[in-house]
């Protein structure tokens, strides 16, 4: 885990200096080693500035922060034949050798013919660039849920993990690279290539007992796959549905569970979630916080998710926290439930398109699985690599996606006045074990349950703003700090 850049010099001069510059905007997102590479050569050290680059100059270059996560992980860019590669994400499930190995072996001696497969073969959150002679080649998985930029201007054309690293190098506008795609980008900027896009799944007809029973074989599998290669793992826990299928998921695997859950001091739901971890039987770590933390934490939120989106803070504060109290905790993985809602229909809004139609939910619920890469997947990681957390999604897999898109939408919803919804999941939820208390909780949206949102705006209040104008202030501020 970390951070990858890329650059492209379009007028034929060095690219190292950039992707340096580069580096260092993203250097929180990995500390454990720092490389950059050309097409023919590549060099590591323990900081951005210990690494020598005499005698290498290219039009071409890549550079990686290193986050050491597991022991396979070691220092890249990479050489190959002909070719230099940084790689950032994972591989679920593992090939038995380092993801990098895995890529590389795919590559071979031919990376622009056979840098196709990389995308049609594997799974799991991930991005990838490639430096060749006078191009370099770039990927992403296909939900995208490992975070990757692109952008240009007249002398560079770049790629990197987070955007602040494409402003940093004169690129005002920094667009989210499309997911299961492969661009070329060349003296004559970006070329864009979709090679495995996530199509809406054609309906299936089953019945409610064997769609559950499928959904949660499915969601185990998806489950082994990202705990296949550790002995322990953090679950973002809220008692809640989602995060408590998530929680009783990972026991099955048989590896070390934490349970964490954050909140205001006074909230309701930190008692709901004892009470939880109790029925799970798992250990669990409780953390109350006050106005003043929420005060603290908004600024290096805000920096960390680079746009001054209301909800998006509101959601991706508690985030911040948990992964903060997982890494004091010796935690690097941390498991949670994004993703569900958009499945099986969790929103209250998908009520009104079911009223309308049920294939405007459908669709509806649809293009909110294809676009989580921009509302959640992208935020989720850049406030968890922070804290040298990684984080994985089990609903967010393919396999899971695509049996859940293609369900009757009666099995999720049953009118359009149905105050639980994800009827389905909650009937796997009591397959796992799980009570009424549990298995049938309404929804509570995490900005609400854990308080963040009502703090939020009562910081706005004392400083005599809306709520929106109040965080774009802070934006600003907090990158003019930096």
């Amino acid at each position: 885990m970390g951070a990858i850049a890329a650059a492209m010099n379009k007028k034929g001069e060095d690219a190292i200096p950039t992707v340096l510059s580069m580096l260092i905007q993203l250097k929180h997102r990995g500390t454990d080693a720092h490389g950059v590479a050309t097409p023919n050569f590549t060099r590591t050290a323990n900081s951005i500035d210990q690494i020598s680059t005499k005698s290498m100059s290219s039009d071409v270059a890549l550079g990686h922060n290193l986050s050491l996560i597991l022991p396979k992980d070691h220092p890249q860019p990479v050489l190959g034949e002909n070719h230099a590669l940084a790689f950032e994400g994972r591989i679920f499930p593992p090939f038995g050798v380092s993801d990098v190995d895995a890529i590389q072996n795919t590559l071979g001696s031919d990376p622009q013919k056979n840098v196709h497969s990389i995308i049609k073969r594997f799974d799991g959150p991930y991005t990838f660039a490639i430096a060749c002679q006078d191009v370099v080649i770039a990927g992403r998985d296909i939900l995208g849920i490992a975070p990757l930029y692109y952008g240009e201007n007249e002398t560079i054309a770049a790629i990197a993990s987070e955007r602040k690293a494409l402003w940093q190098i004169g690129i005002e506008t920094a667009e989210s690279f499309p997911p299961g795609s492969l661009a070329s980008i060349s003296r004559y900027g970006f070329k864009f290539k979709p090679i495995r896009t996530f199509v809406q799944p054609s309906r299936k007809p089953m019945y409610m007992k064997p769609a559950a029973g499928r959904l949660q074989t499915l969601l185990l599998e998806s489950m082994k796959k990202r705990l296949s290669d550790t002995k322990k793992a953090a679950v973002a826990f809220s008692g809640g549905l989602d995060s408590s299928i998530v929680a009783a998921l990972a026991k099955l695997c048989t590896v070390e569970v934490q349970l964490i859950t954050v909140g205001l001091k006074g909230q309701r739901e930190l008692e709901h979630a004892r009470t939880a971890a109790k029925i799970l039987e798992l250990p669990l770590h409780v953390q109350a916080y006050t106005l003043n933390d929420v005060e603290q934490a908004l600024p290096k939120v805000l920096w960390l998710i680079e746009e001054p989106d209301v909800m998006k803070a509101e959601i991706a504060i508690p985030l911040f926290w948990t992964a903060e109290i997982a890494a004091k905790l010796g935690f690097r993985i941390l498991l949670a439930g994004q993703g569900a809602d958009e499945l099986f229909g969790g929103y209250q809004r998908y009520l009104k398109d079911y009223a309308a139609d049920v294939e405007v939910m459908r669709d509806s619920m649809y293009h909110d699985v294809i676009t989580c890469y921009e509302k959640n997947f992208q935020r989720d990681n850049q406030v968890c690599s922070f804290h040298k957390v990684e984080l994985r999604l089990p609903f967010a897999d393919r396999e899971v996606a695509s049996f859940s898109l293609g369900l009757p939408a009666r099995l999720k919803i049953e009118s359009s006045e149905d105050p639980l919804r994800k009827r389905v999941l909650r009937l796997t939820a009591e397959n796992l074990g799980q009570p009424e208390s549990i298995a049938r909780r309404p929804k509570k949206a995490i900005q609400y349950a854990t308080g963040v949102n009502r703090a939020l705006r009562r910081l706005a209040r004392v400083e005599g703003s809306t709520l929106r104008e109040y965080v774009k202030r802070c934006l600003r501020e907090a990158y003019r700090k930096r």
